[in-house]
C-alpha cells in the first residue's frame, strides 16, 4: 500500500520491493477476478487519492474501505478526515491503516501514535478494526526487513497489537504479502489464530498460497487501480458478513 511521504534520499517516488507492487508485462489488473466476483467490492486509500468523491465510490460498488492515518509516528495523512469520514456519510464501511516502520521506533509506541491519531475502533458496524500495514522497506531496499531478525520482528509486531487491542479492544488486521512474512517473520504463526488476515496479491485468479499460519483470508488485495480510487480489494464473505466483522461480533 501507499507511503506518502518520500525517501530522504530520494527526491522521486520509488517502489517498495514487494509483491504487491508488481504487474505482469507493465499492466495491471483492472477487474475483480472472475471467481469472487459475487463477494463486497472494497478499497482502500492514502494522500495520493487526496479529497474522494464517496457517492461516486458507493455507485461504483465500493462496500467498505480502509484509509491510511498515520506511518511511523510523525506523519497522519492530510486527508484522513475527508476520506475516513466522508467514506462513513456515503453509507460505506471504513477503518484506518497503519504504515508500519519497525526502525523507527517500539510497536507499541506506533500503536499509541496510530490509535491518537484515527486508529481508533468502535462497535457500530460502521467502523473497521484498525489495519498494519507491514510489508518490504519502501526507504532502504538493502534492509528490506529494517535490519530486524525475524525474532525481533515478530516481537514487534506482537507489541503493536498488544497496545492497539488494550487501547481498542480489537487486533489489527494484518495487511502483508506471503513473501514478506515468510522472509522478514520467518514464516511466524503466531498471529493467525486471533488476527483477520489482509493478503496483497496481484495478477492472479485468486489470493495463491498465504502467509504461513493463515488458513484463509479476510479481505484480498487483488490490485493497485481499478474501477474504485486506490487499490482493489475484496471481503471474504457476505455483505452481512462484513457488516459483523466490522461490529466485532
Amino acid at each position: 500500500m501507499a507511503r506518502d511521504r518520500k525517501p530522504a534520499r530520494h527526491r522521486t517516488r520509488a517502489l517498495a520491493v514487494s509483491v504487491a507492487t508488481l504487474t505482469v508485462g507493465g499492466i495491471a489488473l483492472a477487474e475483480t477476478p472472475a471467481s469472487s466476483a459475487s463477494l463486497p467490492q472494497g478499497h482502500d486509500v492514502s494522500s495520493h487519492q487526496k479529497n474522494v468523491d464517496w457517492q461516486k465510490a458507493r455507485a461504483k460498488g465500493a462496500r467498505f474501505v480502509y484509509v491510511k492515518a498515520t506511518e511511523s509516528i510523525n506523519y497522519r495523512n492530510p486527508h484522513f478526515g475527508q476520506q475516513y469520514n466522508g467514506a462513513r456519510n456515503a453509507g460505506i464501511i471504513r477503518g484506518a491503516y497503519h504504515f508500519a516502520l519497525p526502525d523507527k521506533s517500539s510497536g507499541k509506541t506506533q500503536a499509541a501514535y496510530f490509535v491518537r491519531n484515527g486508529g481508533a475502533w468502535t462497535a457500530d458496524g460502521w467502523t473497521l478494526p484498525p489495519a498494519l500495514d507491514i510489508e518490504y522497506n519502501p526507504y532502504d531496499r538493502k534492509h528490506k526487513c529494517y535490519s530486524m531478525s525475524k525474532a525481533k520482528m515478530v516481537g514487534w509486531i506482537k507489541s503493536f497489537s498488544d497496545e492497539v487491542k488494550r487501547l481498542t479492544g480489537r487486533r489489527p488486521v494484518i495487511y502483508t504479502t506471503a513473501h514478506w512474512w515468510n522472509t522478514c517473520t520467518g514464516g511466524s504463526s503466531a498471529f493467525a489464530s486471533n488476527h483477520a488476515l489482509w493478503v496483497a496479491r496481484y495478477n492472479s485468479a485468486d489470493a495463491g498460497a498465504l502467509p504461513r499460519g493463515w488458513s484463509y483470508w479476510t479481505i484480498w488485495q487483488y490490485d493497485n487501480s481499478g474501477s474504485l480510487p486506490g487499490d482493489q480489494n475484496l471481503f471474504n464473505g457476505s455483505a452481512s458478513q462484513l457488516k459483523r466483522f466490522a461490529k466485532g461480533a
